[in-house]
């Protein structure tokens, strides 16, 4: 567009005249020059008139087509034409008006004459008083504003010109842009420049054209009474008439144009933050909020009922203004309907997204998979009967109370290819444990491991594998009454899952979450942090030390007395494992207290001396790194002697602690673990100087 009319100035054929352009606009101006100098017959001023008239006519209907402000950048030019012609003919005017005031009102013209009667209407205070507003509306209102426009976006564009041009030429080096797209856009940007600023000085023509106007209707009032009554014998009456008739017919033909060009210019410098024409630019953004025109048809209502104000004016608008925005909501409602019916064309052509094969390669943490019949289990609506989800929820808060580690979150899915009573936990995607429950029963166990003496089928709970029952529901109360122990299948799922988790939590314990671990300590305690990582051990390090803790369950909670602990140890070795029994000492309170029975004693069976010895001398290998080297048939031999006095212990209902040295703690526990994982090993530097203890037996 731009291109175009720049071809079209150049040539001067815009008009499809055979001459040139700039020959023609040549002659137009000296026509004004002439018109300054040389009086102009009344046929010629008439004609002159509506042809002023017609050009500010066509030079705000422009100004309302335009899409942009630069698709007419010649109009400080129109404008300053415009103006020179209006002032012209002023001239003209004044010299008929006062020439030939005293033959009458057709003196200067039909088209004065024709203004003259009809706004003054046979008084000639009324056309003073109409004329004086309109040079005011002109003056104080439009032309002010339109100037005061057109100087804060001169200086704005001004101070956006770097920016601009720097974007350009970011733009052209990322390749976004051709050099030929660069040169056009630091072209518009340059005529922005100009264009606003011409703007600016050319506001200064409309402000002086309306103090023109009004000093030319001084004169004319005052100079054409004196001519009148000196020279040719008018009376005062006759002379204020006649004169006040022409010089108001004279001001409303040249103030009229002038407004409608102020008009004009206001208009252009106004929208130069808008886009489109000037219509869309105004009804497309006022009917955008429906809700604003129905509150204003409520407003225009409520006026329409007040008493003493006419009702049939305030309610037409009210009933307009609903309607129209009755039409923006119906407008809104099937624009969003063809949007959303082209959203769903688009999804059903659309070809299914390949999903990226790096997503294959992450893994589920903690997986739980359901069949068939489980699914009723996510989402129970029983008032007696939590849901599987917020138990699990639950588990997270417990575990991070219990042992200080947040659980990574559990997926659930189903799985057609399980029976549809089972259930898989897994653990990094591997199976760690199965379980088939009763969605629809309840499970029934005897804390004394008797015979359950109600009808149900017999199984085993998947936790711990002790012997139970699922039972119907109507027997809830009978079991609770004889002392069984009642769960629901989500508990069932949730126990057994528990269970699974505190048995790997050393494989869910990774770098990012000991990273994590160590950030969200308090500010406190940042420092010993800082003390100690790197300096002293690694991350990594800390990792295998809390993961040694979590193995044999215990709670990583007092964060700060481990790392106390281990920069403690840390000064003397780097043996992980040597760390990990300095730490466990640190904690020796935590232990009892964790260990201890309901009466708060801490049970305990000791290894014999022959038991201590050959474990000593079992160790091999240089300093710290020592490893256990034990004869199978001995080994055998104790894990037997081990489970004689435990299963003695268990026929008492007593769970002890199995007392070592500290020598040979961390030896017996990876021996104990392997058949019997639930079993505590501490050694005598963990057992705290005011723990109650008890000596239960003896492993011999």
């Amino acid at each position: 567009m731009a291109e175009d009319s720049l071809q079209t100035a150049g040539t001067g054929r815009g008009f499809g005249f055979n001459m040139r352009g700039d020959v023609i606009f040549a002659l137009l101006i000296v026509c004004v020059i002439v018109v300054l100098i040389l009086p102009m017959p009344t046929w010629m001023l008439d004609i002159s008139l509506a042809l002023s008239m017609s050009f500010s006519v066509l030079i705000l209907m422009t100004v309302l087509f335009i899409e942009r402000p630069l698709d007419l950048s010649a109009f400080p030019t129109i404008l300053l034409v415009a103006t020179l012609v209006r002032l012209s003919l002023n001239l003209a005017s004044t010299r008929l008006i006062l020439a030939n005031g005293h033959t009458g009102h057709g003196a200067a013209g039909q088209v004065i004459e024709a203004f003259g009667s009809f706004v003054m209407q046979n008084n000639f205070v009324i056309g003073i008083i109409v004329f004086g507003i309109l040079v005011l509306v002109n003056f104080v209102v439009i032309t002010k504003g339109s100037g005061r426009i057109a100087e804060v976006s001169a200086r704005f564009s001004l101070d956006a010109m770097p920016g601009k041009q720097m974007a350009i030429d970011a733009d052209l080096s990322a390749g976004l842009i051709s050099e030929d797209e660069a040169k056009l856009r630091r072209s518009e940007l340059e005529q922005e420049n100009k264009f606003f600023g011409s703007m600016d000085g050319a506001a200064k023509f409309v402000r002086g054209d309306a103090i023109a106007g009004l000093m030319i209707v001084f004169i004319n009032v005052i100079a054409g009474m004196i001519i009148g009554i000196v020279q040719n014998g008018l009376t005062l009456g006759e002379a204020a008439e006649t004169y006040t008739h022409l010089t108001v017919g004279d001001g409303l033909v040249s103030q009229i144009p002038a407004l409608i060009v102020s008009i004009a210019a206001g208009m252009l410098v106004s929208k130069s933050s808008v886009s489109g024409s000037a219509d869309k630019a105004l009804f497309g953004q006022l009917s955008r909020y429906p809700h604003a025109l129905a509150l204003s048809a409520v407003l225009m209502m409520a006026l329409a009922v007040l008493p003493g104000v006419p009702f049939f004016p305030f309610m037409l608008m009210s009933v307009v203004t609903g309607f129209m925005a009755f039409q923006v909501f119906q407008r809104f409602d099937r624009e969003e309907q063809e949007v959303r019916m082209q959203e769903e064309a688009e999804a059903a052509e659309k070809p299914p997204a390949e999903e990226p094969i790096s997503k294959t390669l992450a893994i589920d943490y903690i997986r739980l998979e359901l069949g068939y019949a489980l699914l009723p289990l996510v989402n129970n609506e029983s008032p007696d009967a939590a849901r599987l989800t917020d138990q699990v929820k639950g588990l997270r808060r417990q575990l991070a109370e219990d042992m200080g580690f947040v659980l990574p979150s559990v997926r659930i899915q189903d799985n057609l290819q399980l029976p549809s009573n089972t259930y898989v936990i897994r653990i990094k995607e591997i199976e760690a444990g199965r379980g088939e429950i009763r969605p629809d029963m309840l499970l029934c166990m005897s804390p004394t491991g008797e015979d359950i003496d109600l009808p149900g089928d017999a199984t085993r709970e998947p936790a711990f594998g002790l012997p139970a029952m699922w039972i119907n529901k109507d027997y809830r109360e009978e079991a609770h009454f004889k002392g069984y122990t009642v769960v629901d299948p989500s508990t069932v799922i949730t126990t057994h899952v528990t269970e699974i988790v505190k048995d790997n939590m050393s494989e869910l314990l990774s770098y990012a979450e000991t990273q994590k671990l160590l950030d969200e300590l308090p500010p406190t305690h940042q420092k010993l942090v800082a003390d100690i990582v790197p300096g002293q051990i690694s991350v990594t390090g800390i990792q295998r030390v809390l993961q040694n803790l979590v193995t044999e369950r215990m709670s990583i909670r007092d964060l700060p007395a481990i790392l106390e602990g281990i920069s403690e140890a840390a000064a003397y070795t780097n043996n992980l494992t040597m760390i990990t029994e300095h730490v466990r000492a640190r904690l020796g309170r935590q232990l009892c207290h964790q260990h201890a029975n309901a009466s708060g004693v801490l049970p305990l069976v000791t290894l014999s001396p022959e038991w201590e010895q050959a474990f000593a001398e079992s160790l091999i290998g240089d300093g710290e790194d020592k490893q256990l080297a034990m004869a199978p048939t001995k080994l055998q031999e104790f894990i037997s002697a081990v489970r004689t006095v435990y299963e003695q212990m268990a026929m008492q209902g007593e769970a002890p602690v199995l007392l070592t040295s500290p020598g040979i703690r961390p030896y017996v526990r990876s021996i104990i673990e392997r058949f019997r994982p639930q079993t505590v090993v501490m050694s005598q530097n963990e057992i705290h100087p005011r723990a109650r203890i008890r000596t239960l037996g003896q492993v011999a």
